[in-house]
């Protein structure tokens, strides 16, 4: 079984409303799309995606969105928020997710949102159809591997978490000082060390500091990103 991490820039003509936001405007400087449930036959999707950026500013914009039905805004801190969506799914983006049908394939949450709005997946399956996904793309979408190879995640601990790369990640991150406090190395040096672009060791930290207190908040520490207050559009 093999994994593809890809980086997916659409043009602006097929981003949803809510990415052109993300990459005209620096309200959001991160997101991630953590589950979906997608009806096809009522061409309806619910979303959940957690939020890094200006709560007040994304609510003005997708209460405006014509597509979302409905949503639902529970902050978690001063900088950081959950987004329950329920949209209709456009043709623009079934002019994408058509290379994804009839595929043995599985998208891994979470799918990552960059500053530009570009998606960060990790696609699991056979050699061919992960080959096949990156071939069927539209010609107008930009696609960049970050990585391939045998999926191997391990089970049943905070490691279980973890791909080799990120694993890696890590050690190297806390080997250098990038956790000591005051912190004793920057991002480029773990980059320079991993032998990577400061995106891609950016990704794998984020990835990796996400996974591990996921794990331990949920199994010694309470739930992960609850809140008791909510937000929702202003006419409902």
């Amino acid at each position: 079984m093999r994994y593809l991490d890809v980086r997916i820039r659409q043009p602006d003509w097929m981003l949803h409303p809510m990415q052109e936001f993300i990459r005209y405007d620096d309200a959001v400087r991160y997101e991630e799309l953590l589950t979906w449930n997608i009806q096809e036959g009522a061409g309806l999707e619910y979303e959940l995606f957690y939020v890094e950026g200006d709560l007040e500013r994304y609510r003005e914009v997708i209460k405006g969105v014509e597509s979302i039905r409905d949503y639902r805004i529970a902050p978690i801190d001063e900088e950081s928020f959950h987004v329950w969506a329920c949209q209709e799914t456009r043709p623009e983006d079934r002019s994408w997710r058509t290379a994804f049908a009839d595929r043995n394939l599985l998208v891994v949450p979470p799918v990552r949102f960059d500053d530009d709005a570009a998606m960060g997946m990790t696609l699991v399956g056979e050699g061919e159809d992960l080959q096949a996904v990156l071939e069927e793309l539209p010609a107008d979408v930009e696609t960049t591997v970050e990585e391939i190879g045998t999926y191997d995640r391990r089970g049943g601990t905070v490691a279980g978490t973890l791909t080799d790369r990120q694993l890696e990640a890590a050690s190297t991150a806390l080997q250098l000082g990038y956790y000591d406090v005051p912190r004793t190395a920057t991002l480029a040096d773990v980059a320079a060390e991993l032998g990577c672009a400061e995106s891609s060791a950016s990704v794998a930290l984020r990835r990796a500091q996400r996974a591990v207190f996921s794990w331990v908040l949920e199994r010694y520490g309470g739930a992960v990103g609850t809140s008791t207050r909510s937000d929702g559009p202003a006419d409902s």
